[in-house]
């Protein structure tokens, strides 16, 4: 399917790895330039590369740590001056740390809020008025299958994650008349170093190997694997593209079947 975004300009947060990385590679290999970003300046200047060298786009790399407004607006900055706009935006971050409700003191919701919601909330209020200005936009919200079926080992994530879910549907009822969308992308379990990580933290937990954490975990699955990261970029790209137009204010489950909800 040729999804119609050949040259157009995509911001993608958190990309020199994980789910970030993977929709960043998708987008590119569409044609797609890319401004991209991280904390870790080492990490995102090898993305960078790796990325022109394989699909000769224009890639703009910088440093940016989401959860500092002063930090998206300098990038911001840097996008407008390289490219002069922005096509679609994938907002992006690490996950919060893992645990229960009684792990974590107030103190602790509040850096996954900023972490997870305010860096959302941040980076559309830095794109968005160029996507009205041009009448054009897709605004890609990465989030976790914990906005729809909660996680207990993941409390924070629970917590940060579901308001993004309501900003987005909020944005994208105001904004459909400019033919901006908005949407939310919801992974289960995608094997990154995240989902690695995870499985590491279970297995040191409750005293098992590794390899018995992962085989628990792909049993829950009903297509009995864990997703690879070209998955999710896949869905990334095609909401980005022209054919998606029709689709704005859903938040889209990523899971291999995980979710056992209607709705």
């Amino acid at each position: 399917m040729e999804l119609n975004i050949k040259g157009k300009v995509a911001v993608v947060t958190a990309s020199s790895k994980g789910l970030g990385r993977a929709a960043a590679e998708a987008l590119a290999a569409e044609g797609v330039n890319l401004a991209i970003c991280s904390r870790d300046k080492d990490r995102i200047q090898e993305t960078a590369d790796d990325l022109q060298a394989k699909y000769n786009v224009d890639v703009l790399l910088d440093v940016c740590d989401v959860t500092d407004k002063s930090s998206i607006e300098s990038f911001k900055n840097k996008v407008i001056d390289h490219f002069k706009t922005c096509h679609i935006l994938f907002t992006n971050a690490g996950g919060p740390p893992p645990g229960k409700v009684e792990d974590f003191k107030g103190e602790d919701f509040k850096q996954a809020l900023d972490l997870n919601l305010l860096s959302t909330i941040n980076l559309v209020y830095a794109f968005l008025p160029f996507m009205k200005n041009q009448r054009w936009g897709r605004i890609l919200a990465s989030t976790s299958i914990t906005v729809k079926q909660p996680i207990p080992t993941l409390a924070l994530s629970n917590v940060s994650r579901v308001g993004v879910v309501a900003f987005i549907k909020s944005l994208a009822l105001e904004m459909a008349p400019f033919n901006v969308t908005a949407n939310t992308l919801a992974p289960g379990y995608i094997m990154t170093e995240r989902v690695d990580d995870l499985l590491k933290n279970q297995a040191k937990t409750e005293n098992i190997s590794y390899e018995d954490a992962l085989e628990r975990l792909i049993q829950k699955i009903p297509v009995k694997t864990i997703g690879k990261p070209e998955d999710f970029g896949a869905l990334a790209a095609f909401l980005a593209s022209e054919q998606a137009a029709y689709i704005t204010g859903e938040t889209i489950l990523i899971d291999g079947g995980l979710y056992n909800g209607l709705m």
